[in-house]
């Protein structure tokens, strides 16, 4: 078999001017946004959005069953696009977003260097987007106003997410969510793509965009909220999850699922965490603090226009979040979603959703531990929390799923119901 080096193609500076970046799909608002920043210093990037079964198929004939769900599901969604006639194998490039931590997540590149070679397409290029230094390519390199630019993508995303999940279990005309967040994210993206300052206007943006919500026509009913937390992908993506979101809506849910903003904040926290526990990139440190200082920022700026507009619920700072993790693990833990996703269902509780789904793929060991293995305690601390732990894997059935949801629901906590 070919050594590792050998699979390895780098993303050149020439290719930069004719390739087509292919990039999964996990969040569509956000991502369609993340792509129209990259599109605006020069890269082509096109967001794959397809959503059928036969991607299982496509990535468990390249890929071992074993292998982490998430895995299996972007591995076989890159080759089925490439094995679809649409794009020239010889002018088109992969890219992967990575956290480079101790997931197996952080080895998803090599797996789909070995499932192109297996399926003939090794010389495809893949990029590892990440912060971490995993592997630089001489074509793509991303500059402090571009990630500042990607931040505010993640931004507007989480707010779109946020206010589409309130409004849709509510709407008088059913899809009306749906639509106007479609609407806005092709705005957003049309104003990145002709308006070169747009992240200064991010408070004008963000309070036209919560009027425009405002104006979705509602009834007054009370639902029953419930949260949804777990693997960063099978948490957001509904091809991972089998559109557990739509899922819950229909069974009469109000969802709440906290913002990928969180999530990536919690990575460069990690970061700092590694300097102070065990002194790894103490000369990087100080880079790490500022942009975590920069990230905050962004983040409470969202926060006090909401909260000064006063029609939706804001999202919880992040210290906040921090703050209640460390009442049940240490921030030493860090593997896969680490503390963060017990923190999350602690805010959720703490914010009034008492109802919690945790998705994960099967045999996720990081998840299954700070995920499945942290419930008990969090019982503990907070009887009136309704959490649930649902495995996702190519081998599950979707009923069984469905049916340990609905059993979920039928236990839903009144304290879940909105009461602002």
């Amino acid at each position: 078999m070919p050594s590792e080096k050998r699979r390895y193609v780098a993303f050149t500076r020439e290719m930069k001017k004719d390739y087509t970046i292919l990039a999964p799909n996990m969040l569509t608002l956000h991502f369609r946004l993340l792509m129209q920043v990259l599109r605006n210093h020069g890269y082509h990037m096109e967001l794959l959005e397809t959503d059928d079964p036969s991607i299982i198929e496509t990535g468990l004939k390249y890929v071992h069953n074993d292998t982490c769900y998430p895995a299996i599901l972007v591995i076989g969604q890159f080759i089925s696009a490439i094995q679809s006639g649409k794009y020239d194998p010889h002018r088109v490039a992969l890219i992967y977003f990575q956290t480079g931590g101790g997931c197996r997540a952080s080895n998803y590149i090599s797996l789909l260097r070995k499932a192109l070679e297996k399926a003939g397409y090794g010389y495809v290029p893949v990029i590892s987007m990440n912060l971490t230094g995993l592997e630089r390519h001489p074509g793509f390199r991303l500059s402090v106003r571009t990630m500042i630019e990607l931040i505010h993508a993640v931004l507007f995303g989480d707010l779109l997410m946020s206010l589409r999940n309130q409004c849709k279990p509510y709407e008088i005309t059913p899809g009306a969510s749906d639509a106007l967040a479609d609407r806005i994210t092709r705005e957003l993206a049309d104003k990145m793509k002709h308006d070169p300052a747009y992240f200064a206007q991010t408070r004008a943006i963000y309070r036209h965009i919560l009027d425009q919500f405002a104006a979705v026509p509602r009834s007054g009913e009370r639902k029953v909220r419930v949260g949804i937390v777990g693997e960063i992908y099978v948490k957001f993506s509904p091809l991972g999850n089998n559109h557990l979101e739509q899922l819950l809506v229909d069974e009469g849910a109000e969802v709440v699922t906290p913002g990928l903003f969180d999530f990536l904040t919690f990575t460069l926290f990690t970061k700092l965490t590694d300097t102070k526990l065990y002194g790894m990139g103490r000369l990087r440190y100080p880079l790490l603090r500022a942009a975590c200082r920069v990230m905050l920022s962004k983040q409470k700026e969202l926060i006090d226009v909401m909260k000064k507009d006063g029609r939706f619920r804001a999202p919880t700072p992040f210290e906040r979040i921090a703050a209640l993790g460390r009442e049940v693990v240490d921030e030493g833990v860090k593997m896969g979603e680490g503390w963060l996703l017990p923190a999350e269902m602690l805010e959720l509780n703490d914010s009034g959703v008492h109802n919690v789904v945790c998705a994960q793929p099967f045999g996720c060991l990081p998840n299954h531990i700070v995920g499945k293995g942290m419930m008990k305690p969090i019982k503990e601390k907070h009887p009136e929390i309704n959490l649930v732990a649902i495995d996702y894997d190519s081998g599950a059935t979707r009923v069984n799923q469905e049916n340990r949801i609905r059993l979920m629901l039928s236990n839903a906590s009144p304290g879940g119901a909105v009461t602002d």
